[in-house]
């Protein structure tokens, strides 16, 4: 259970570091690379938290449901860089 809390704590703490890292880029392109791979923390983190539920019976309603929020908030923003100004 510590390792599985571990990978947790990692997976959540990189989503904004992620963020922040790109968003301290130079180009639009780095950035939304870097959008991409939080997209990839938070699949990672979402299946940390299917794992919990399964092998401790955690509860992660709430925390599955932000993190779905969070997907849909950094597809919006990938896809508005994504369009021309």
């Amino acid at each position: 259970m510590f390792g599985l809390i571990s990978q947790l704590r990692r997976a959540a703490v990189s989503i904004p570091s992620n963020i922040a890292e790109g968003r301290g880029r130079s180009t639009r392109k780095d950035f939304i690379q870097f959008l991409h791979i939080t997209q990839g923390s938070l699949a990672e983190l979402e299946t940390q938290l299917v794992l919990a539920y399964e092998l401790y019976g955690i509860s992660i309603e709430e925390s599955v449901a932000l993190s779905h929020e969070i997907g849909r908030m950094l597809s919006s923003m990938i896809n508005k860089l994504k369009s021309p100004q």
